[in-house]
């Protein structure tokens, strides 16, 4: 993981009235009719302000009312509809799933997973998660899966095994998944094993040409052990950001070339092969080079095994989710990884940017799940072992006391996880105007709607929202996000 160069529910029992409002986004305007069922229909709107006083918290209820004159609206058309959704949610690390399962009482632990993947009123409702497959940066020490003294092979693969996920890491995510069967989890390798690279090292280097069949055979042992374990993974890249080469914990570079040829020939039908089918991304990788996955995609070859191309936020532009989808419709987006840190302690500057960039951003630009990486990391930033010395998880575990605090990924994230459900439908809302931006869902299992509006200016913002030939009004303070929710007709 690459230290960033930018900065970077409705409760199912209740009736459906949701709306999120992370402060952006402006709209036209619709004609009135008599009797329309909004008229009076109050909203549900929950509030993070960049100076803290308000963490998403639950605020006036707006009202329908007939339409008016309002220099900035937002306008919502759930007739428009674009991609579904999978969810939000961060990485269970080895780090973060040592600390949960480490530093923590079993109280505190159930309470947190609770409030992480469950819903209902103390629940922010994760429904997405990525795990790596052996170690990364966080991981307190660099192993794979089939680790070798150096000049020795197993092709046959003779010595896999998952037991260094035993101790924490598959207690955790099935945790995890007891509080949300319907948690979907992908994942990700950061190295192949020291005995299949360039390097002799499961740090720097590439893939032997000779190891692509092996390697393959490797990943899909993993995909079965961890079927075995009760934990299904339905998606898989092929390597974490394979364009670099990290110095001091694992990394492995996989240019276009080598995976359209590792996808086409060998990782490619052997999950086509299986019975549970895991779906394959490519580039898993920063937004800087899609020229990379399109690459890949262009390779007539490798295109059929590829189901969509996962996105890092450390450089580039979210745009780029767009262009390559624009070039390849169905193929898919995700936005798989980013980390908050300390280089980023202004919440006036990086909850707009974490709004803009990932939970409204990207998913205007396709992707239909969103995550940020540590789920949990401690005081120190760590545990880790090389990498990023100052980043912090979507929650901070105290090594000693296990206390939680909720940190402004965490707030950014809850304004989508917690009221866009799995399987609800991005609609249209009106592009930014004036520092206001916005993304819309309607909920597949009640049909409600919920609007995530940003406010990235330094100013509050006055607007209105319309919908259905009705208008609430609605003011943000500067630097903050709103989430509203409402019941569609």
């Amino acid at each position: 993981m690459t230290k960033p160069l930018l900065l970077r529910h409705l409760l199912r029992g209740l009736p459906a009235i949701l709306v999120l409002a992370a402060g952006c986004g402006s709209g036209g305007s619709s004609s009135a009719g008599a009797g329309n069922p909004l008229s009076g229909l109050q909203v549900q709107a929950w509030v993070t302000s960049a100076d803290k006083t308000l963490l998403l918290a639950r605020v006036a209820d707006p009202v329908f009312t007939e339409l008016q004159p309002v220099a900035l609206t937002i306008d919502v058309d759930a007739s428009q509809r674009f991609q579904t959704m999978a969810g939000f949610g961060a990485a269970i690390t080895d780090a973060s799933a040592w600390l949960i399962q480490n530093r923590m009482s079993e109280p505190q632990r159930d309470a947190l997973l609770r409030e992480l993947f469950g819903r209902g009123p103390d629940g922010i409702g994760f429904d997405f998660a990525r795990l790596t497959i052996a170690a990364s940066d966080y991981s307190l020490s660099h192993y794979s899966f089939d680790d070798l003294p150096a000049g020795q092979t197993d092709m046959a693969l003779a010595g896999f095994s998952i037991d260094p996920l035993r101790a924490a890491t598959l207690p955790v995510v099935k945790r995890a998944l007891a509080v949300n069967p319907q948690l979907q989890l992908m994942a990700s390798p950061w190295s192949a094993p020291a005995w299949m690279k360039s390097s002799g090292s499961m740090i720097k280097g590439s893939l032997k040409p000779e190891m692509y069949g092996v390697y393959a055979a490797y990943l899909g042992r993993y995909l079965d052990a961890m079927a075995a374990e009760g934990v299904p993974i339905f998606a898989l890249t092929l390597q974490n950001e394979p364009d670099f080469e990290p110095g001091d914990y694992p990394g492995m570079r996989v240019d276009a070339a080598a995976r359209a040829a590792l996808i086409g020939q060998h990782l490619g039908p052997l999950l086509a092969s299986r019975s549970l089918k895991t779906r394959l991304f490519d580039w898993d990788h920063n937004w800087d080079q899609p020229q990379s996955p399109l690459a890949v995609l262009g390779d007539p070859i490798a295109r059929p095994f590829v189901a969509g191309v996962a996105w890092h936020c450390y450089a580039g532009d979210v745009s780029a989710q767009s262009q390559v989808h624009d070039a390849y419709p169905d193929k898919e987006a995700w936005f798989t990884e980013c980390a908050g840190g300390d280089w980023a302690p202004n919440w006036a500057v990086s909850l707009p940017w974490l709004m803009h960039n990932l939970v409204i951003g990207s998913t205007r630009a396709w992707a239909k799940g969103v995550l940020m990486w540590n789920l949990a990391l401690d005081e120190n930033h760590g545990p880790h072992l090389g990498g990023c010395k100052d980043c912090r998880g979507v929650v901070t575990i105290d090594s000693k006391s296990g206390a939680v605090t909720r940190n402004l990924e965490y707030y950014g994230l809850a304004h989508a996880s917690k009221f866009v459900r799995q399987g609800a439908q991005r609609i249209a809302s009106s592009a930014a105007q004036d520092g206001v931006e916005s993304v819309a869902f309607r909920n597949a299992d009640d049909g409600s709607i919920a609007l995530i509006v940003c406010n990235n200016e330094a100013q509050p913002r006055s607007f209105a929202v319309r919908f259905a030939g009705r208008q609430f009004t609605q003011q943000l303070p500067p630097q903050s996000v709103a989430t509203y929710t409402w019941a569609a007709p």
